[in-house]
């Protein structure tokens, strides 16, 4: 026993990569870094050494590309530190993060240190960033619901355990608060939050206003906030990523909650144009659109756990066909869409039933909650096809019985649809609710 063990240590120091690799800085252009040399790869991690004696620090930067023969660099943080000629090291290993349960209440960076200053906890595990999607033949089909405790989704748009949704809206229109709600009520076993590209401000007010303390108790928050340099936006949301893959990989069912997944893709294409990529459909440079199905495949179920994801796509001038929201549409298991018009009414969530839809629902629900849902849908539809007839007068009683009928029961469908932040339903009673309302005969 002792031989084989020492067969298999001497058979990885014969596979260790004892040589240091080192560059040199030639020069700085914008956001990029180009340096002759070190041998590497694009996505591994470099080290630059900057300052004199005394006071050296080094900065971390990625290899995101090759100009001629020079190497090109992004760094994680400013570049105001690097002069001509700095030393580059190669670390011959792309960006790691330590995950682990002693990370949950947690407030952590793009690169998984706690934004509050403090030392990691200990007994962590190492793990990369970067990790492929799992095979489509080893994914579990989705067979059962999990309860978000928003009752217009637990009811009309129920989501699967491991199915991945797309949150479309405009700005300020309660993305924000809905995913606060989702957190809070959820029965995931625990949450997993990427702001990403979010104004400062609003990173703790979301915290404590909208996540609260009885959501942040069982969640990991992962900030990369607006002022920080794409590279970190983008591994923001490859670090929450891979938190939620190890939870899930430990047997969990884990909610994500990404917003949002448009700024990812906005500093991809910074990225993309500073290393000399061609601008094509709105200005987005085809890395992009390779970028996100790769990041958005990377949830969802596999043998050992589950990933229910919610992205939030911000849609330019609420324009649902613009580029992103159109290509991350058709990756996703749905889409919610808020409308600013019921927003404007105070109905909240505003998400517009008619425009929304979950496409794992039909696998997950039983036939009669599934009619009565339909039956709502068509009778919201009614009402509004004819609601200027009605506002104006203009529509006479008795005309239609499906009018009628929608006119009935439109004032309970709004009221059914509304739900405060503060407000906790449960699946089962929101069903029920769903049940009571379209199944009278009316």
């Amino acid at each position: 026993m002792n031989l084989v063990k020492a067969s298999q240590l001497i058979k990885r120091i014969d596979e260790l990569d004892s040589l240091k690799r080192y560059g040199r800085v030639k020069r700085v252009v914008g956001l990029m870094i180009e340096s002759q040399g070190p041998t590497s790869s694009v996505g591994e991690v470099c080290f630059i050494h900057t300052g004199s004696k005394g006071t050296r620090k080094k900065i971390r930067a990625e290899v995101v590309g090759f100009k001629d023969e020079n190497v090109v660099l992004m760094p994680y943080t400013a570049v105001s530190e690097i002069s001509p000629g700095a030393l580059v090291e190669a670390t011959s290993a792309s960006l790691e993060i330590k995950v682990g349960p002693a990370l949950i209440g947690q407030v952590l960076d793009s690169l998984g240190n706690p934004l509050d200053g403090k030392s990691l906890p200990k007994g962590l595990t190492t793990v990369s960033t970067e990790q492929d999607p799992p095979n489509p033949m080893e994914r579990p089909p989705i067979d059962e619901g999990i309860e978000v405790g928003v009752r217009m989704i637990d009811s009309l748009l129920s989501v699967g355990n491991g199915q991945r949704v797309g949150i479309f809206a405009g700005s300020g229109v309660g993305k924000s608060t809905l995913l606060g709600m989702i957190a809070r009520n959820t029965k995931a076993d625990i949450n997993v939050i990427g702001l990403i590209g979010e104004r400062g401000r609003e990173v703790r007010e979301f915290i404590e206003k909208d996540l609260g303390p009885e959501g942040l108790k069982r969640s990991i928050v992962v900030v990369a906030t607006s002022d920080q340099p794409a590279l970190m936006r983008i591994k923001g949301a490859y670090t929450a990523t891979a938190i939620a893959e190890y939870f899930r990989d430990k047997g969990l069912n884990v909610m994500l909650m990404m917003d949002s997944v448009t700024r990812v893709a906005m500093a991809q294409r910074e990225i993309g144009l500073a290393i000399g990529e061609p601008p094509t459909t709105k200005g987005y440079t085809p890395s992009v659109f390779a970028v996100l199905p790769k990041l958005l495949e990377r949830t969802g179920t596999n043998k050992l756990g589950s990933i229910t994801a919610f992205y939030t796509v911000l849609v330019d001038g609420d324009d649902m066909n613009e580029p992103i929201a159109d290509t991350v549409r058709g990756i996703l298991d749905g889409h919610f869409v808020l409308d600013r018009s019921l927003a404007n009414k105070g109905q909240y969530p505003a998400i517009n039933i008619l425009k929304s839809i979950s496409r794992i629902m039909n696998n997950i629900v039983t036939s009669e909650h599934r009619s009565m849902a339909e039956k709502l849908r068509e009778s919201l539809a009614k009402y509004l096809e004819n609601e200027d007839l009605i506002n104006i007068g203009a529509y006479k009683k008795g005309s239609s019985k499906e009018i009628d009928a929608s006119i009935k029961k439109y004032p309970e469908i709004i009221s059914f649809l509304k739900q405060s932040t503060s407000e906790k339903v449960s699946k089962d009673e929101s069903i029920v609710k769903l049940l009571n309302l379209m199944g009278n005969g009316d």
